[in-house]
């Protein structure tokens, strides 16, 4: 099934078929310029919920495949330089396997991603502990109840797909009552654009991601060390075992994590240097060079035999540039095996451990601060 767009005016449209696995339905929105979106089954949660893929599709080839469970970027067609398409994001074929998904791969990530030290933090006088899920620390909220693991309610919109959940108070630990909102939408100008809001009734901590993993030679290709990477982060937060957050801000010059210059990943990643030993490799927050708040670019990923290239921006004050050192050998979409550094994440966030480091960006939000923040990856 195709997606197609027509300049004429027509009153929404929608059409179901019978489809191998589960129902197709097709979408189509607007006046003047249209998009028809697929919506297909995908699977079944083990309660016998019905979890659907919704594909997103520009004029230009580019495809975006989304379920409901976890809100999941499970595909990414981008063509070529020569105008051939294949899927540069890892992840499975099937429902199932992503109720393990110990890599995380395409998730959003909430209501904290990353670590916080000790599993617990104290906001206005009141300590709230969370799971300890990571050696003695926390990571990703809650590797069971995270967002990754919620079902999400869908709202089909004319030129985007809006996903939304509540959490209530107390839960994975955190305080407040939570509405969260993420939206995706798929530009003409080859834009993945992801769009995050939320609210709380008590002050709490909201740092949402996405833990989208990329390869820009195709999903099933091996390693991304020789994909080429500039990141516009003038300095970086070392990490102590654990991979918690010093509290210091170090500059990344004359040391491997320096990328405000154009170089290959793989270049320096084996370097003989303490903080790369500590995760394996690159798994560090950069600091975002530019005003917290403005929508910049940060990064630009080039891969140097198909052409692809990925700027991404984001109004966000850092970012975790993980190059996937602990991808355990295993089967992916397509039968691929993945591995070790198989793929890329440019995760935009407030820094790790934020919550206990009181120099660093505050991800504290209530009723006085809502979240709002934007990423974008775009392909030229």
């Amino acid at each position: 099934m195709s997606f197609c767009r027509r300049a004429e005016f027509e009153i929404l449209l929608a059409v179901s078929n019978e489809y191998a696995d589960g129902k197709l339905s097709i979408k189509r929105f607007g006046m003047g310029e249209e998009m028809i979106t697929k919506k297909e089954l995908f699977g079944k949660t083990r309660s016998g919920e019905e979890i659907y893929r919704y594909w997103l599709e520009n004029a230009k080839g580019m495809r975006a495949g989304i379920i409901n469970y976890g809100a999941i970027l499970v595909n990414l067609f981008v063509p070529d330089k020569d105008g051939n398409a294949v899927d540069v994001v890892l992840g499975y074929d099937a429902l199932e396997p992503y109720f393990e998904n110990g890599c995380f791969f395409g998730a959003v990530i909430g209501p904290n991603a990353n670590r916080v030290g000790g599993a617990s933090f104290e906001l206005q006088g009141k300590r709230y502990q969370l799971q300890v899920n990571d050696g003695e620390n926390n990571l990703h909220s809650s590797k069971e109840l995270g967002y990754h693991k919620k079902v999400w309610k869908v709202s089909e919109k004319e030129d985007a797909l809006v996903l939304s959940l509540e959490d209530e108070d107390g839960s994975m630990g955190f305080p407040g009552n939570k509405k969260i909102q993420v939206t995706y939408s798929l530009t003409e100008d080859n834009e993945l654009k992801i769009q995050y809001e939320g609210e709380s009734d008590k002050d709490t901590i909201i740092n949402l991601t996405n833990h989208t993993y990329f390869n820009l030679t195709g999903h099933d290709k091996g390693t991304i060390c020789d994909h080429v990477l500039t990141l516009k982060a003038s300095a970086y937060t070392p990490v102590k075992p654990g991979s918690i957050p010093t509290g210091e801000i170090a500059s990344v010059s004359g040391t491997p994590f320096d990328f405000t210059e154009a170089k290959k990943i793989g270049k320096e990643i084996d370097a003989d240097n303490e903080q790369l030993q500590i995760p394996g490799g690159y798994d560090h927050n950069w600091v975002l060079d530019g005003p917290e708040g403005a929508l910049r670019e940060f990064a630009v990923v080039e891969e140097p035999v198909s052409g692809r290239r990925m700027r991404a921006y984001t109004d966000l004050p850092g970012v975790q540039f993980y190059a996937g050192n602990f991808i355990t050998k295993h089967t992916g979409k397509e039968n691929a095996t993945y591995g070790e550094r198989d793929g890329l994440c440019l995760e935009t966030q407030y820094f790790p451990d934020t919550a206990n480091k009181p120099g660093f960006p505050s991800a504290v939000f209530g009723p006085e601060r809502r979240y709002k923040s934007t990423t974008i990856y775009k392909f030229d």
